[in-house]
Protein backbone atom coordinates (compact mmCIF):
# COMPACT_ATOMS: atom_id res chain seq x y z
CA UNK A 1 0.00 0.00 0.00
CA UNK A 2 1.12 3.57 -0.85
CA UNK A 3 1.57 6.12 1.80
CA UNK A 4 -1.74 7.77 0.75
CA UNK A 5 -3.74 4.46 1.36
CA UNK A 6 -2.37 4.91 4.65
CA UNK A 7 -3.24 7.91 5.43
CA UNK A 8 -6.64 7.26 4.32
CA UNK A 9 -7.62 4.15 6.16
CA UNK A 10 -10.04 3.74 8.46
CA UNK A 11 -8.32 5.53 11.36
CA UNK A 12 -7.70 8.25 9.56
CA UNK A 13 -11.32 8.21 8.57
CA UNK A 14 -12.28 8.14 12.35
CA UNK A 15 -10.24 11.15 13.25
CA UNK A 16 -12.24 12.75 10.41
CA UNK A 17 -15.54 12.24 11.49
CA UNK A 18 -16.71 15.30 13.52
CA UNK A 19 -16.87 15.09 17.16
CA UNK A 20 -20.19 16.19 18.99
CA UNK A 21 -19.21 18.15 21.97
CA UNK A 22 -22.73 19.75 22.56
CA UNK A 23 -23.97 18.42 26.22
CA UNK A 24 -26.78 16.42 26.03
CA UNK A 25 -29.81 18.20 25.68
CA UNK A 26 -31.14 18.43 29.92
CA UNK A 27 -34.27 16.59 30.73
CA UNK A 28 -36.60 19.00 31.00
CA UNK A 29 -37.78 20.08 34.51
CA UNK A 30 -40.89 19.33 35.63
CA UNK A 31 -43.75 22.41 35.63
CA UNK A 32 -44.04 24.01 39.16
CA UNK A 33 -47.23 23.57 41.00
CA UNK A 34 -49.32 26.53 40.79
CA UNK A 35 -49.95 27.92 44.52
CA UNK A 36 -53.21 26.98 46.27
CA UNK A 37 -55.58 29.82 45.82
CA UNK A 38 -56.40 31.46 49.15
CA UNK A 39 -59.98 30.86 50.14
CA UNK A 40 -62.60 33.58 49.47
CA UNK A 41 -62.86 35.26 53.17
CA UNK A 42 -67.13 36.49 51.20
CA UNK A 43 -67.28 33.14 50.25
CA UNK A 44 -66.64 31.79 54.06
CA UNK A 45 -68.73 34.55 55.49
CA UNK A 46 -71.39 33.01 53.11
CA UNK A 47 -70.62 29.71 54.24
CA UNK A 48 -70.95 30.26 58.09
CA UNK A 49 -74.03 32.04 57.35
CA UNK A 50 -75.94 28.68 55.71
CA UNK A 51 -74.21 27.47 58.81
CA UNK A 52 -75.34 29.30 61.44
CA UNK A 53 -78.96 29.94 59.93
CA UNK A 54 -79.44 26.63 59.82
CA UNK A 55 -78.53 25.63 63.15
CA UNK A 56 -80.86 28.59 63.95
CA UNK A 57 -83.53 27.14 62.60
CA UNK A 58 -83.56 23.49 64.04
CA UNK A 59 -82.76 25.04 67.48
CA UNK A 60 -86.19 27.78 66.74
CA UNK A 61 -88.08 23.84 65.98
CA UNK A 62 -86.58 22.30 69.18
CA UNK A 63 -88.11 25.41 71.15
CA UNK A 64 -91.17 25.18 69.80
CA UNK A 65 -91.83 21.53 69.98
CA UNK A 66 -90.29 21.66 73.89
CA UNK A 67 -92.91 24.96 74.64
CA UNK A 68 -95.59 22.83 72.59
CA UNK A 69 -95.11 19.90 74.88
CA UNK A 70 -94.53 21.61 78.27
CA UNK A 71 -98.02 23.52 77.46
CA UNK A 72 -100.16 19.98 76.75
CA UNK A 73 -98.53 18.59 80.12
CA UNK A 74 -99.27 21.66 81.68
CA UNK A 75 -103.11 21.16 80.35
CA UNK A 76 -103.15 17.79 81.12
CA UNK A 77 -102.36 17.97 84.86
CA UNK A 78 -105.15 20.79 85.45
CA UNK A 79 -107.18 18.52 83.70
CA UNK A 80 -106.46 15.15 84.95
CA UNK A 81 -104.77 15.50 88.34
CA UNK A 82 -108.32 15.56 90.13
CA UNK A 83 -109.18 12.11 87.95
CA UNK A 84 -108.38 9.51 91.38
CA UNK A 85 -110.03 12.00 93.73
CA UNK A 86 -113.05 12.33 91.28
CA UNK A 87 -113.27 8.42 90.94
CA UNK A 88 -113.36 7.79 94.52
CA UNK A 89 -116.53 10.43 94.76
CA UNK A 90 -118.43 8.54 91.67
CA UNK A 91 -118.30 5.47 94.34
CA UNK A 92 -119.64 7.53 96.75
CA UNK A 93 -122.40 8.37 94.60
CA UNK A 94 -122.76 4.98 93.73
CA UNK A 95 -123.71 4.68 96.84
CA UNK A 96 -126.26 7.41 97.33
CA UNK A 97 -127.83 6.03 94.11
CA UNK A 98 -128.23 2.52 95.80
CA UNK A 99 -129.63 4.02 99.21
CA UNK A 100 -132.63 5.68 96.94
CA UNK A 101 -133.76 3.00 94.53
CA UNK A 102 -133.56 0.44 98.18
CA UNK A 103 -136.65 2.59 99.15
CA UNK A 104 -139.81 0.54 99.10
CA UNK A 105 -141.98 1.90 96.20
CA UNK A 106 -144.88 1.47 98.80
CA UNK A 107 -142.72 3.55 101.60
CA UNK A 108 -142.81 6.59 98.84
CA UNK A 109 -146.00 6.44 98.05
CA UNK A 110 -146.74 6.82 101.72
CA UNK A 111 -145.72 10.13 102.34
CA UNK A 112 -144.02 9.87 105.58
CA UNK A 113 -142.91 13.22 106.21
CA UNK A 114 -139.40 12.05 107.45
CA UNK A 115 -138.93 9.46 104.70
CA UNK A 116 -139.72 12.07 101.78
CA UNK A 117 -137.65 14.40 103.83
CA UNK A 118 -134.62 11.79 103.61
CA UNK A 119 -135.39 11.04 100.05
CA UNK A 120 -134.93 14.88 99.32
CA UNK A 121 -131.78 15.60 101.37
CA UNK A 122 -129.98 12.28 99.38
CA UNK A 123 -130.95 13.20 95.84
CA UNK A 124 -129.68 16.51 96.74
CA UNK A 125 -126.47 15.48 97.89
CA UNK A 126 -126.34 13.54 94.66
CA UNK A 127 -126.74 16.58 92.55
CA UNK A 128 -124.54 18.31 94.26
CA UNK A 129 -121.79 16.01 93.99
CA UNK A 130 -122.16 15.11 90.16
CA UNK A 131 -122.54 19.21 89.80
CA UNK A 132 -119.32 19.39 91.23
CA UNK A 133 -117.56 16.96 89.50
CA UNK A 134 -118.91 18.76 86.30
CA UNK A 135 -117.49 22.11 86.99
CA UNK A 136 -114.03 19.88 87.26
CA UNK A 137 -114.48 17.94 83.60
CA UNK A 138 -115.96 15.16 84.73
CA UNK A 139 -119.33 14.41 82.45
CA UNK A 140 -121.48 11.41 82.40
CA UNK A 141 -122.12 9.29 79.11
CA UNK A 142 -125.37 8.93 77.85
CA UNK A 143 -124.63 5.25 75.86
CA UNK A 144 -128.66 4.07 75.12
CA UNK A 145 -129.50 4.06 71.60
CA UNK A 146 -125.38 4.35 70.34
CA UNK A 147 -123.15 1.46 68.79
CA UNK A 148 -121.33 -0.47 71.54
CA UNK A 149 -117.60 1.11 72.20
CA UNK A 150 -115.24 -0.78 74.00
CA UNK A 151 -113.39 2.16 74.37
CA UNK A 152 -116.29 3.43 76.34
CA UNK A 153 -118.55 0.75 77.63
CA UNK A 154 -118.58 -2.67 79.10
CA UNK A 155 -121.04 -5.43 78.35
CA UNK A 156 -122.33 -6.99 81.03
CA UNK A 157 -124.98 -9.22 78.71
CA UNK A 158 -126.94 -9.57 75.40
CA UNK A 159 -130.43 -8.34 75.19
CA UNK A 160 -132.32 -10.51 71.72
CA UNK A 161 -134.04 -7.60 70.00
CA UNK A 162 -134.46 -8.34 66.31
CA UNK A 163 -135.99 -4.67 66.01
CA UNK A 164 -132.91 -3.18 67.46
CA UNK A 165 -129.39 -2.77 65.29
CA UNK A 166 -126.95 -5.64 66.53
CA UNK A 167 -124.59 -4.54 69.21
CA UNK A 168 -126.88 -1.47 70.26
CA UNK A 169 -126.48 -0.11 73.78
CA UNK A 170 -130.03 -0.60 74.87
CA UNK A 171 -129.42 -0.72 78.91
CA UNK A 172 -127.10 0.67 81.15
CA UNK A 173 -126.87 -0.97 84.62
CA UNK A 174 -124.11 1.25 86.21
CA UNK A 175 -123.00 4.94 84.45
CA UNK A 176 -120.01 5.66 83.07
CA UNK A 177 -117.98 8.87 82.92
CA UNK A 178 -115.24 10.98 81.09
CA UNK A 179 -113.10 13.53 82.76
CA UNK A 180 -111.62 15.46 79.65
CA UNK A 181 -110.96 13.24 76.88
CA UNK A 182 -110.20 9.93 78.75
CA UNK A 183 -112.48 7.39 80.27
CA UNK A 184 -112.73 7.52 84.27
CA UNK A 185 -115.16 4.94 84.40
CA UNK A 186 -116.65 2.74 81.66
CA UNK A 187 -120.24 2.57 81.51
CA UNK A 188 -121.82 -0.74 82.26
CA UNK A 189 -124.34 -2.15 79.63
CA UNK A 190 -126.70 -4.44 77.65
CA UNK A 191 -125.99 -4.49 74.15
CA UNK A 192 -128.88 -5.76 71.85
CA UNK A 193 -128.18 -9.42 69.83
CA UNK A 194 -130.25 -10.35 66.73
CA UNK A 195 -131.10 -7.30 65.16
CA UNK A 196 -129.90 -5.99 61.30
CA UNK A 197 -126.01 -5.05 61.08
CA UNK A 198 -125.57 -1.28 62.09
CA UNK A 199 -124.23 1.31 59.48
CA UNK A 200 -120.97 1.13 58.69
CA UNK A 201 -121.01 4.89 59.31
CA UNK A 202 -122.38 4.63 62.68
CA UNK A 203 -119.61 5.39 65.48
CA UNK A 204 -119.62 4.65 69.27
CA UNK A 205 -118.65 7.59 70.12
CA UNK A 206 -120.50 9.17 73.23
CA UNK A 207 -121.32 12.38 73.42
CA UNK A 208 -120.04 14.53 75.84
Amino acid sequence: MTDDTNKHGPEATAAEEPVNTAAPEAAEAPEAEAPAAAPDPLELAKAENVELRDKYLRLAAEMDNLRRRTERDVKDAKAYSVAGFARDMLAVSDNLRRALEAIPAEAKEAGEAGLNALIEGVEMTERSMLAALERHGVKKLEPVGQKFDPNFHQAMFEVPNAEVPNNTVVQVIQAGYVIGERVLRPAMVGVSKGGPKAAATENGTPSA
